[in-house]
């Protein structure tokens, strides 16, 4: 079988009020694109903890205490070519010092024999 990856899935947590302004950073960069679609993200509800250091400067929560906090797992496809572009404008939009980034290479269907 040969396999040749041409999209990632995305995968990022963040906090529910700025899901809208990270969708819109990315899908304008051209993450989200499907077939004749833009736009097309899913999102999550999830709970997220974390518990900042003393050299952390946590967007939420203070240092050395464990935190929970409603977040949204906001997920997408990319083309494989414009994935550190869309990398870079998640880091830059969004307000955590560190996001957790997924990045799930996709197989297309036609590359799998039946």
């Amino acid at each position: 079988m040969n396999i040749n990856i041409t999209k990632v899935k995305i995968s990022v947590t963040i906090p529910e009020e700025n899901v809208d302004d990270l969708r819109n950073a990315i899908c304008k960069n051209g993450a989200g694109l499907i077939g004749n679609y833009s736009f097309c993200t899913i999102s999550t509800k999830c709970h997220g903890t974390f518990k900042p250091n003393e050299k952390a400067k946590p967007y939420i929560g203070e240092k050395n205490k464990l935190e929970f906090i409603k977040e949204i797992k906001l997920e997408t496809t990319c083309d494989i070519t414009n994935v550190k572009k869309i990398l870079a404008i998640i880091k830059k939009v969004h307000p955590y010092e560190e996001p957790v980034i997924d990045i799930i290479p996709l197989i297309n269907e036609l590359d799998i024999n039946s």
